[in-house]
């Protein structure tokens, strides 16, 4: 194993910062043990929620068999991805809907599901210490002083990526018994660093934000980029050690790809953004998609979304969608809070076949009123979202990994200052609003999309240039960017 702390592309980390490294993995290594002797065998399972839609077939371990021959070393691909939020999982969705319709069979293998593991144990750690962090950043003080300069400064340093890199060894081991050669397309660094440190031969390092962080750099992979601004960035490893020039990336380990989106989304753009267009223009309910998720951080926010839009729903003026994920506990306090919204609500409670049955209704029917979506199981959480963007007017979410979806968005106030850049992008390519940090001016720009007749579309037009361009490809690319690393 290539010990990746001590040297990052070409830039030499001080014995100071490898020390630290060593330091962290031993921590670990007291905290959860050291499971590198052990053969982690794996079994295959087909997903049960996106098995039909996308031959996803889930990567399940430790298993009893020795040996499992039963991958397709022809056209499957790994797709190494962690439950950190819902970001990684949906970004990890878009590749398996990509590769299905390029004609390849996705494995899924998301490395917080592994309990036994040293791995998972690592990753449910720092999940759970993330977590926190994101309750607590409503904290004014805690925002400023801690949440934004870590997720903005912190995870920018190259001495953060040594680190990082030392604690991945640990990961390693689950990789053990998959075919080498198989390709690996990570949408989280540690997948990739695993895959890496595990001898992997083909992977793919799907970095999701557009302000560029060490925190993401998984040397001997290929890193693929959504934006211009973030391949500029990730190339020189731009402020990445404070004011010093650090050695640049070889071309070979640095693409832009465009943004990481859903097959059956980019299929349907320009009738989906010419359905809200004629909505539009012939005065029907606009619709408005909510979604909350993580903690629940920016609850208050919706909140006052809903009140102000309660008159316009009572005239049928407007429709909510509110996708709460998996996060029940949220959906209740929110009822709770505005008890005159009862009135209007029709739950979908943990039944995703009907979700489903409602998401295809509304891509034709019309609709009214206030739908509620709670789901259980975390793929059908994330993918709901997903059934139900064809049929919105407009996405109201954080600028997370939404912010690159080929739909009209309004962007609430951020969780993590590097979600900042998220919205600048979609904001200059034109399909989504600049960052509303306080609720007054989310409400300024509920009223524009509401009144304004051309501001909607506006942003429709330019979505359907922006596929013109090929800025919604990223995920296709990302594919044959994986098959052919496994060809050379």
């Amino acid at each position: 194993m290539i010990d990746r702390s001590r040297c990052i592309f070409g830039n030499e980390i001080s014995e100071k910062t490898y020390k630290k490294a060593c330091q962290s993995k031993e921590k670990y290594i007291k905290k959860f043990g050291d499971d590198s002797d052990k053969e982690y065998y794996v079994s295959l399972k087909k997903n049960p929620v996106l098995g039909d839609d996308f031959s996803l077939i889930d990567v399940m371990l430790p298993s009893d068999q020795k040996e499992d021959d039963s991958f397709d070393l022809e056209k499957g691909i790994i797709l190494g991805n962690i439950r950190m939020g819902f970001g990684h999982y949906r970004i990890s969705i878009a590749m398996a809907s990509a590769a299905h319709a390029l004609g390849y069979t996705p494995y899924w293998m998301d490395l917080n599901s592994f309990e036994q593991t040293t791995c998972t144990k690592i990753i449910a750690h720092q999940n759970k210490l993330y977590s926190l962090g994101s309750r607590l950043s409503k904290n004014g003080l805690f925002n400023k002083y801690v949440w934004e300069p870590l997720n903005y400064e912190g995870f920018k340093a190259l001495s953060y990526n040594a680190i990082d890199q030392k604690n991945a060894e640990l990961m390693a081991p689950v990789y053990r018994h998959i075919p080498k050669t198989m390709p690996v397309i990570a949408t989280h660094v540690w997948g990739a660093q695993a895959a890496v440190h595990a001898g992997m031969k083909n992977v793919v390092n799907a970095i999701p934000d557009n302000w560029p962080m060490a925190l993401h750099y998984a040397e001997g992979s290929l890193h693929l980029v959504q934006t211009k601004n973030a391949y500029n960035g990730y190339k020189i490893l731009n402020g990445m050690d404070k004011k010093h020039v650090l050695k640049p990336l070889p071309d070979e380990a640095l693409q832009y790809v465009g943004h990481y989106i859903d097959h059956e989304l980019v299929a349907h753009i320009e009738e989906d953004c010419k359905k809200r267009i004629n909505r539009k223009k012939e005065k029907k309910a606009m619709r408005f998609l909510l979604t909350i998720g993580g903690a629940g951080a920016q609850r208050e926010i919706f909140e006052a979304i809903i009140k102000a839009l309660l008159p316009y729903i009572k005239r049928k003026e407007v429709v909510l969608y509110i996708n709460v994920g998996d996060y029940k506990k949220v959906w209740k306090k929110m009822k709770k809070s505005i008890p005159s919204m009862k009135a209007f609500v029709v739950e979908h409670d943990n039944d995703f076949n009907e979700t489903r049955e409602f998401a295809k209704k509304a891509l034709t029917d019309e609709i009214e009123g206030i739908h509620g979506f709670y789901h259980e199981n975390i793929f059908e959480a994330v993918y709901t979202t997903n059934l139900l963007m064809r049929s919105c007017d407009v996405l109201v979410t954080k600028p997370s990994e939404l912010a690159f979806y080929p739909v009209p968005k309004l962007f609430i106030k951020r969780v993590g200052k590097h979600e900042m850049w998220g919205a600048i992008h979609s904001a200059e390519i034109g399909d989504g609003t600049l960052e509303c940090r306080d609720i007054d001016h989310t409400l300024q720009m509920i009223d524009m999309f509401l009144h304004n007749d051309h501001y909607l579309e506006d942003m429709c037009h330019n979505i359907i240039h922006n596929k013109e361009l090929g800025i919604y490809d990223g995920a296709y690319k990302a594919v044959e960017y994986a098959i052919k690393m496994k060809g050379e």
